[in-house]
């Protein structure tokens, strides 16, 4: 175990030689006398004082029947006397004895025989007082008891570090036998400890005498090497009534439950942190890729190593599944690969964006088909070829070491949208139940965000390719105006579909100019823009006067869901250079004249349509040649941090150097006031006045 030379001369062992004196005697104050044949006192020890009063000059001489017998028991010792000097008998018992001070006191003898050189005989008795002797008896008993028989394990080290006592309990708990134990150290019979750092505790304790208690200590041991033990061990310096170090105690407790039990709670606390943070953290968007990396992001390194979510690929095209390649194949697209550290495991995963097909006996498939989670506890090469997509990716993963594996499915609504593949290396713990169930919960709450951000995708290419379809591709540039358009959809599904804009050719060579937009959002609100656009273009076409057009445009709104919009109609006549505008809520247009500064028309505003009997009223704007009407929707002006006003002076100050390209101003003017942050759409009609017989 090491020199010694750093412990004080009383730790180190004993040399050959004279050792120092026990306590033991000095409690027990073991006394010695000794009579001659005729029963005189020859020999009288200092415990003989202090157990019978007498000092040895008043001892010395004396016959010990007169001075220590009491009358009545005269007959009763010379009689044992006797037999102790002429047959060589010894004695032992508990005989009365006259002290000093009057009083009779019960001591233990054990009287024997003893020759001299000559031949003479002599007596010699050891004595103790018998209280003090049945007290000493009675305490080591139950110390013996105490031990043997204490569920705590205990042991006495010397000053070596060696064993020199173990209990049955601390046997029990070290797996070896109590006789293996003597003599030996802890490197010999706790391997599976960290036994230096106990070593240094213990010659600490053994050197500055300050007890070290409930010290915390874990390990396997061989007798269950598969689950981790937890002791609380304390240390004090044994000591003798003079202060000599005799060695070390320890007691050991078995906290193992206790361990356990705290391990599952902050198990259970990790579990429900993770949840709080996926929460938070995953679906933050609807976006279905971004969602995918936000849930791997959670589960790594908390739970895996290795994250990867893969997903259906007809589920995320929105369709059904295509017919396999081959039976029991199912097509997958990678969607998010995440690991804790850097690794070679990643090359073995599927890139995000590939689709890979994977066989009937691949894990991935075998989970999304039952629609059940596989854990693999313990992954062998074999199952490794089932994990990974190909021999190579095998090859990488066993190289990284990957020994836990475990696929869980995505399912939100009763359908399957794919899998959540997790992976352990560098983390030594394998997968259990417990952590299929954390990864099955976190796996649904994020397959019904997966699900949404899905279904707004698709919602959203619907509605846009619905409004695209329906809008004009591009209106005819019509007698007298130049004209230019911009549409462009809400970065939301929800919020596209409202906005319109129409160019629509009459006779006599006029315009009716149209903005709308449908106080609505996603697929409906798209379904009734292409309504009223068309109604629009048909009430047009019947040479209505503009206020004429928005009443039968409200009465028509009324009976479509949603119901309520703004528009307004421009009826431009190129040859009197006039226009005729009528407003129903819409936000108002802004006129710019060559040289002047651009103005927003200050016109009845009325009310959206669909409200019903509105009466709507008509302005007549007279243009001149070079002149820009501006027509807009809100989404163009209208922010949440921003009044409304603020954002028309913004509009009207760009327009004040509008430059001769139309198409520059609409790419300009949706540069300066569209945040790409907003979820509204906005349509744009640029129209400049020119020359109708060009």
């Amino acid at each position: 175990m090491g020199s010694t030379d750093a412990f004080p001369t009383s730790l180190a062992p004993a040399a050959a030689g004279p050792a120092e004196p026990g306590g033991l005697l000095d409690v027990l104050g073991v006394a010695a006398v000794m009579l001659d044949a005729k029963g005189r006192i020859t020999l009288w020890s200092p415990q003989a004082r202090k157990l019978f009063g007498w000092s040895a000059d008043e001892a010395l001489g004396r016959y010990a029947l007169q001075l220590l017998v009491a009358p009545e028991h005269v007959d009763l010792v010379l009689g044992l006397f006797s037999e102790v000097m002429e047959a060589g008998e010894s004695w032992a018992g508990v005989f009365p004895v006259r002290h000093k001070d009057g009083s009779t006191r019960m001591i233990e003898f054990r009287n024997m025989r003893l020759l001299d050189e000559q031949g003479a005989s002599y007596a010699l008795g050891i004595a103790a007082d018998e209280s003090v002797l049945r007290e000493v008896e009675q305490d080591l008993a139950l110390s013996v008891r105490l031990v043997a028989q204490s569920p705590i394990g205990l042991a006495v080290y010397d000053t070596e570090l060696r064993y020199v006592m173990v209990n049955p309990a601390l046997a029990r708990m070290n797996g070896r036998s109590v006789e293996e134990h003597i003599g030996r150290g802890l490197d010999e019979m706790l391997p599976f400890l960290d036994t230096g750092a106990l070593t240094r505790t213990m010659r600490e304790v053994l050197v500055g005498g300050a007890p070290v208690l409930n010290q915390y200590t874990v390990g396997r041991p061989p007798a269950d090497p598969g689950v981790e033990h937890a002791w609380s061990v304390s240390y004090y310096r044994l000591e003798d009534p003079g202060g000599r170090v005799l060695g070390l105690s320890v007691s050991v407790i078995d906290v193992t439950e206790q361990h356990q039990a705290a391990r599952e709670a902050a198990r259970a606390r990790k579990r429900l942190a993770l949840i709080a943070d996926a929460s938070v953290s995953v679906g933050t968007t609807l976006d279905v890729d971004r969602t995918a990396r936000e849930l791997a992001d959670v589960l790594v390194p908390e739970l895996a190593d290795l994250g990867a979510v893969d997903i259906l690929d007809a589920v995320l095209e929105g369709r059904r599944r295509a017919p396999a390649p081959a039976p029991g194949t199912e097509r997958f697209r990678a969607l998010a690969v995440t690991a804790a550290y850097p690794t070679e495991a990643v090359e073995a995963a599927d890139p995000a964006g590939q689709i890979a097909a994977y066989a009937a006996d691949r894990l991935i498939t075998q989970c999304v088909v039952t629609g059940r989670p596989v854990l693999v506890e313990r992954v062998t090469e074999r199952e490794l070829r089932t994990i990974a997509p190909n021999p190579r990716s095998a090859e990488l993963l066993a190289k990284a070491g990957v020994h836990s594996y475990m696929a869980v499915p995505l399912i939100a609504r009763g359908e399957v949208l794919g899998a959540l593949d997790l992976c352990r290396a560098r983390n030594p713990v394998p997968f259990d139940e417990e952590d299929v169930v954390l990864a099955g919960e976190l796996a649904a709450r994020a397959a019904v965000c997966i699900d949404n951000a899905r279904w707004y995708q698709n919602e959203r290419r619907t509605a846009l390719a619905l409004q695209r379809h329906l809008l004009t591709h591009r209106p005819p540039q019509p007698t007298g105006l130049d004209i230019a358009y911009r549409y462009e959809p809400a970065h939301a599904a929800a919020r596209i579909g409202g906005d319109w804009f129409d160019a629509i050719p009459l006779t006599g060579d006029r315009t009716a100019l149209v903005v709308g937009d449908v106080m609505g959002s996603g697929i409906n609100a798209a379904a009734t823009m292409g309504q009223l656009r068309t109604a629009t273009r048909t009430l047009a076409e019947l040479d209505l006067p503009p206020a004429e057009v928005l009443r039968h445009l409200d009465r028509t709104a009324a009976d479509l869901d949603p119901a309520l919009a703004t528009c307004i109609y421009a009826l431009y006549d190129p040859h009197l250079m006039r226009c005729t505008i009528s407003v129903a809520g819409h936000v108002p247009p802004v006129v710019v004249r060559p040289g002047r500064q651009a103005e927003l028309l200050q016109l009845p505003a009325g009310a959206p349509l669909g409200v019903g009997g509105v009466h709507f009223e008509e302005t007549t704007v007279q243009l001149a040649l070079g002149d820009l009407l501006v027509l807009y929707t809100d989404g163009l002006v209208e922010t949440r941090d921003q009044p409304i006003h603020t954002r028309l002076e913004m509009l009207v100050d760009l327009l004040a150097e509008p430059g001769d390209d139309l198409e520059a101003l609409c790419d300009q003017l949706l540069a300066a006031l569209r945040n790409p942050a907003e979820h509204d759409d906005v349509a744009l009609l640029v129209s400049r006045v020119g020359d109708c017989r060009a």
